[in-house]
């Protein structure tokens, strides 16, 4: 009797041949993994021909149909049954598997299709007759004529009815179809010259498109970023930053959004390898690293990267639906991610996302009123019980006592939170020499001149055409933050020497994975060296974390150089520090702030890299345009 568990058999194996058919089934499962798969082969394979424009149309999310249309070059009637052949493919010769130029080169996606749906091609090549092939099931037709004018034509129906246990596995049709959105909106941004539709014909008929794009002009980063705002929406393209950043043979190019514009989930990140999709851990986790200590943990960032090198230092064929890609210099490529938008991020400055201003005017909208009823009196013309309590006592009848003691407004100002400041005060504080005054026109600083500080917290500031809101903590805190780093770039990580260095047993895989990153950790002060065995000496740790747990330390910094081949854990738990101690050290809520500190604050802010975010990324200033002020107003 065979044993259930590890599938033992009381007699002996026998080693058979499988059929073809069953040979592709198997491997159209590892093609294939859903419709959204199918039709990323499909369109690939559009691309590849040199085609303009592409039309995709699905079914009950791809189940029962998918149609790609495409003007490329077509093919031949003797190239039909070829092109349903295992491995055989007009993208390789087979003498160079690493000179990749193209998606799809394995020759794989049409025979698996055709192993496990019902499939018809219909092609047109230039001073060719337009030819039709079906299969089914791997069941393969003979060429015959057809009416096309050009292009191709691929129509894929009853997905899966060959293998009916993985059709099982399907979810549901709304679910289906946002993954064939994903693959074709991921396409899509790949080639902006490239027009894309999109369309549902679940019930038959024309459908109605749930995607469009039309092919774009201009150089490569206009025509990115409209492409951009069409896919992602014009709010990631208005807070986005052009990237373009080199190292070695590798470029980055792409657009990556502020800090303050982020996402409560990964959903935003786009990683282009040679203008292939990918999904690879090592390059999100240099994209993460890049941002970490803008954003707090529980936020994501949003980016759209394009990273382009010679093909053969770029393995893509290391996963059957060629998502992951292995570099022959993985540290170089992470490098130029996180240097990369440092420095573009750095760029920007106080620069904060446009969203913040969007949410603002949101929450000063007034209150719909009814139908019928009579628009409600501006809140202006309502004061509340304190305003008019200050008025009353300002306008109370004089009871006899000297009318030079009756009180003035330089006497009520104690009673009121905002104070507004002249033009003329706007010199830079004593202990900040960097910063300089505008005397002469403060309203055309970026952030503008000062005007009132309410609340003992916020700052107004005016612009030539807007206002400018403030958080004085926040904002001094990331001034303090940002100059404690660079104060430490300069002195370096200073590392405390352990008085018995502490033995960590680990496994040998382990062992050496730290000792291979032992250089990058002493740079942040963390010594370890070889104890013999499989065990590490930890001599030294930073002196800024104090008494550390070196066990902990280490497995925390194990458990990042496996999942992303890199450890920022040292450095986040020290930027962390730092982060504490600018927060103790910046200005307080509560403080009131004289006319000449809130524009010494503004300007530093305008010269310091970050500010227009916290150390959680948080905005540290809102800005309201006039003219959106004024229609608050009805004053349009």
């Amino acid at each position: 009797m065979a044993d259930p568990i590890h599938h033992i058999s009381d007699t002996r194996p026998v080693i058979r041949q499988l059929d073809d058919a069953a040979i592709n089934r198997i491997a159209a499962g590892e093609v294939v993994e859903r419709p959204a798969s199918a039709v990323k082969e499909l369109v690939e394979n559009a691309l590849d021909s040199g085609a303009t424009r592409i039309e995709i149309s699905q079914a009950q999310g791809g189940k029962s149909l998918i149609r790609v249309t495409d003007n490329g070059c077509g093919m031949s009637p003797q190239d039909l049954p070829l092109a349903l052949s295992r491995h055989a493919t007009s993208k390789i010769d087979g003498s160079d598997l690493l000179n990749i130029h193209s998606f799809g080169f394995r020759g794989e996606a049409l025979p698996s299709l055709g192993a496990v749906g019902r499939l018809t091609i219909q092609s047109r090549a230039a001073g060719h007759d337009a030819a039709e092939i079906t299969v089914a099931g791997g069941d393969m037709s003979a060429p015959r004529p057809t009416a096309l004018s050009a292009g191709t034509v691929v129509t894929l129906r009853d997905l899966f009815y060959a293998t009916p246990a993985r059709l099982k596995f399907m979810r549901s049709d709304r679910a289906e179809t946002q993954a064939i959105a994903g693959v074709v909106k991921r396409l899509a941004m790949a080639e902006p010259s490239v027009g894309f539709t999109l369309r549902d014909v679940t019930g038959g008929g024309e459908g109605r498109v749930t995607f469009r794009a039309d092919p774009e002009q201009g150089d490569l980063f206009d025509a990115l970023h409209r492409r951009l705002a069409r896919v992602l929406g014009a709010e990631f393209a208005e807070n986005a930053i052009k990237i373009d950043a080199s190292r070695e043979a590798l470029r980055m190019t792409g657009y990556a959004a502020l800090p303050t514009y982020s996402r409560g989930a990964s959903v935003a990140q786009y990683l282009f390898v040679n203008g292939r999709p990918v999904r690879d851990k090592m390059l999100t986790g240099a994209l993460r690293a890049a941002y970490h200590d803008l954003l707090s943990r529980d936020r994501h960032p949003a980016a759209v990267l394009f990273l382009t090198c010679d093909p053969t230092l770029v393995d893509v064929n290391v996963h059957p639906a060629k998502s992951e890609v292995r570099f022959r210099d993985p540290a170089l490529a992470r490098g130029l991610i996180v240097s990369g938008l440092r420095h573009a991020l750095a760029e920007e400055g106080h620069r904060a996302s446009s969203t913040v201003a969007g949410a603002t005017l949101g929450a000063f909208r007034p209150e719909a009123t009814a139908p019928g009823q009579a628009p409600r009196v501006y809140q202006m013309d309502r004061p509340g019980p304190a305003s008019r309590a200050m008025a009353y006592q300002a306008q109370a009848p004089h009871t006899g006592a000297p009318l030079s003691q009756a009180p003035g407004f330089a006497d009520l100002q104690a009673g009121y939170s905002a104070r507004v400041e002249p033009d003329d005060l706007v010199a830079p504080m004593a202990d900040h020499p960097g910063t300089e005054a505008h005397p002469d026109t403060p309203l055309s600083a970026p952030l503008g001149a000062a005007r009132a500080h309410i609340h003992e917290n916020y700052i107004i500031a005016q612009t030539e055409d807007g206002l400018v809101i403030v958080d004085q903590h926040a904002a001094h805190e990331r001034l303090v933050y940002e100059k404690l780093k660079t104060q430490q770039a300069e002195r370096g990580v200073a590392a405390q020497a352990l008085l018995i260095p502490e033995i960590v047993e680990l496994s040998d895989l382990d062992r050496g994975a730290l000792l291979d990153a032992a250089e990058d950790l002493a740079a942040l002060g963390l010594v370890i060296e070889e104890f013999g065995g499989s065990a590490v000496a930890v001599r030294e740790v930073p002196a800024i974390l104090g008494a550390v747990d070196a066990r902990a330390l280490l497995l925390d910094v194990l458990d990042e150089l496996s999942d992303q081949g890199s450890s920022m854990t040292i450095r986040g738990r020290i930027d962390a520090i730092l982060s504490r101690v600018a927060c103790h050290g910046s200005i307080r809520s509560g403080r009131r702030m004289r006319a000449e500190e809130m524009n010494a604050l503004l300007r530093e802010m305008e010269a310091t890299p970050h500010s227009g975010q916290c150390n959680h990324g948080r905005p540290t200033y809102v800005k309201l345009q006039l003219a959106d002020i004024e229609r608050l107003f009805g004053r349009t």
